[in-house]
């Protein structure tokens, strides 16, 4: 459909030649980063293919941007965060802006929600209360030591400098990792979410999964071949 960013002749003269980076939304906009740091967007006005509001802010910068359902965050070189459309999907972060003016590594988007690691390894997140844009039941674990975060449809789980997994959103979509929390404590390498799932790479080699059960969250009936040699989860 060309309303959901399939025709790009209203910034076609803008993409002819120095795009670096293409980001789309889950739901019908476009994004695309310039080597010059600016920003070009297109599709469905309301889920961030109308970055108008903020445009001043992309105009030169811009280092990254991350899309989710229906709204885009970028990171810009003096590591602030520019947030733009649909605003409960994270297109407004102004209740976190003052967290997200400086020291921003990576932001990472989910379903309804952004996370961000900041350079102190302190976590902020904003968006959907129930797909994760406020953690406030771990906050106390993710004041510091976060070094890399994970969106899957509508939780996140986050890798800590010690090798645990902290997780919230939704609790049925891995948002809740207790049932394997003693597996999560140490040496976790990698994180990788799909619909509703994570699964997590150890250092031994072995693979730990939670969330629904039928998308691949309970993995028993591999369970035999993950215990060992596994390098990459996708």
């Amino acid at each position: 459909m060309s309303q959901s960013g399939g025709d790009s002749s209203a910034v076609a003269a803008l993409l002819t030649d120095g795009v670096v980076q293409v980001c789309g939304t889950n739901d019908g906009s476009f994004a695309a980063i310039k080597a010059n740091g600016s920003v070009v967007t297109w599709g469905i006005d309301a889920h961030g293919g109308d970055s108008s509001a903020v445009a001043a802010l992309l105009t030169e910068g811009v280092v990254q941007v991350c899309g989710n359902n229906c709204a885009f965050a970028a990171i810009k070189a003096n590591s602030s965060v520019v947030t733009w459309g649909r605003a409960d999907d994270g297109g407004d972060s102004s209740a976190v802006a003052a967290l997200l003016t400086e020291g921003v590594v990576q932001v990472c988007g989910n379903n309804g929600a952004f996370a961000a690691i900041k350079a102190n390894g302190s976590l902020v997140t904003w968006g959907k209360v129930n797909f994760g844009g406020n953690f406030q039941a771990v906050t106390a674990l993710l004041t510091d030591g976060v070094v890399q975060v994970c969106g899957n449809t509508n939780a996140f789980a986050a890798i800590k400098a010690n090798g645990s997994v902290v997780t919230w959103g939704r609790a049925g979509d891995g948002g809740d990792s207790s049932a394997v929390a003693a597996l999560l404590t140490e040496g976790v390498v990698q994180v990788c979410g799909n619909n509703g799932v994570f699964a997590a790479i150890k250092a031994n080699g072995s693979v730990v999964t939670w969330g629904k059960a039928d998308n691949g969250g309970n993995s028993s009936a591999v369970a035999a071949l993950l215990t060992e040699g596994v390098i990459q989860v996708c």
